[in-house]
């Protein structure tokens, strides 16, 4: 199962995965828990896990208040990321963010304080073909938008959670820092454009593809 919940001002893919009748992985939390744990209710699901394509704020920022509700039930959630995305965590996670706000001339201590929550250091550091919690899901590291930017891909269903490193027709920016432009074109040809191309695509933001389209019109690549 794959449920996606558009979430916050940038329109973040949060995702539900599941391979089993009573567990699930979340994928992206970046906004908006009480509609996520809503979700995650309906289905009788509880997480083994939070899993990050990268540390962006609006792909992390529900991470606290939907392990404070766990908690309160007695489950203990754990982070996993990649190291290279660590610093996006933990105590000098707001100095990096705010950072990244001011470099996109977003100068809005408003718009800030709304987003930002204190984020708890990560928990399991992921690298290239690890298993998620478990799962059916591989990591796939596609550094380029961010240097820890990661992909999870499940051969036996078919599946890709791209992150921000790939979209339908459009690729993750490039213009902060640790974002190269020549690694995410990098990451994108080698890694990604190898799999299957019947493999469907469930990108960070906007909708789903598959990897057969992207190959023959995303103008990116």
């Amino acid at each position: 199962m794959v449920e996606r919940i558009v979430v916050g001002s940038m329109y973040t893919n949060a995702y539900i995965y599941s391979e089993w009748k009573k567990e699930c992985i979340l994928i992206d939390p970046g906004d908006d828990h009480e509609e996520i744990i809503r979700h995650l209710t309906l289905k009788n699901l509880v997480p083994r896990g939070i899993a990050l394509t990268h540390g962006h704020l609006d792909h992390i920022s529900a991470i606290s208040p939907i392990q404070d509700y766990f908690a309160e039930k007695e489950i203990k959630l754990p982070i996993a990321v990649h190291k290279k995305d660590k610093q996006f965590l933990g105590k000098n996670a707001e100095q990096v963010h705010r950072k990244n706000f001011n470099d996109l001339g977003l100068n809005d201590d408003t718009l800030f304080n709304s987003i930002f929550t204190d984020l708890p250091p990560a928990d399991i550091f992921l690298d290239e073909g690890d298993y998620i919690f478990d799962s059916d899901l591989v990591v796939i590291h596609t550094p380029g938008h961010t240097a820890g930017s990661l992909c999870f891909y499940s051969e036996s269903q078919g599946i890709l959670f791209s992150g921000d490193t790939l979209f339908f027709e459009g690729i993750g920016r490039t213009d902060l820092p640790e974002g190269n432009m020549e690694k995410i074109l990098s990451s994108i040809k080698k890694k990604l454009f190898t799999l299957p191309e019947l493999t469907r695509i469930f990108p960070g933001h906007g909708p789903d593809t598959t990897l057969e389209r992207e190959i023959r019109h995303n103008p990116f690549v």
